[in-house]
């Protein structure tokens, strides 16, 4: 549907357009890292640690020979990964464990990843423009471990 409606397209791959996604990520993730250590913005580290997830997720579906138009962009972004990344994330987890039987684990796990990407996306929006200071302190250290968890994991599909 996002394909012939025009907000998702194939695109050949442009190493540049893919390493200043892949640059992003890593800079929002260590700059959500910063604030959170220093205690700045519990708002910004929940806003920077999604905008990690997303740009990691963007780089994937980029190399994968898709790319996300402006409009609606995270919520095509969200479903990208469910229905494009899915299943070769959890085929990327599967390999890491030493034992097939584990399948199981790793559908749970990719789906919580994918989850963890959907999760931040409503959380970025609701602490950024309705959520009380300290209610933001709270959801912080969650934002930036699920980040940290999530863009390790898209950038084995990257590589």
């Amino acid at each position: 549907m996002y394909l012939s409606d025009g907000l998702l397209t194939k695109a050949d791959f442009d190493r540049q357009v893919f390493t200043i996604l892949e640059k992003n990520a890593n800079e929002s993730l260590s700059v959500a890292e910063i604030l959170y250590n220093g205690k700045h913005s519990w708002l910004w580290v929940i806003v920077i640690s999604y905008y990690s997830m997303y740009y990691i997720a963007n780089a994937v579906l980029f190399k994968m020979g898709y790319k996300v138009g402006e409009k609606i962009s995270h919520k095509v972004t969200a479903d990208s990964l469910i229905a494009l990344v899915r299943d070769k994330l959890k085929g990327s987890l599967i390999e890491e464990y030493e034992e097939m039987q584990k399948e199981a684990l790793a559908g749970i796990k990719a789906d919580e990843l994918m989850q963890a990407f959907d999760y931040e996306r409503e959380k970025r929006g609701i602490f950024q423009y309705t959520t009380n200071e300290s209610a933001k302190e709270a959801k912080a250290k969650t934002s930036l471990e699920r980040a940290k968890e999530f863009v390790i994991e898209m950038k084995k599909l990257a590589a």
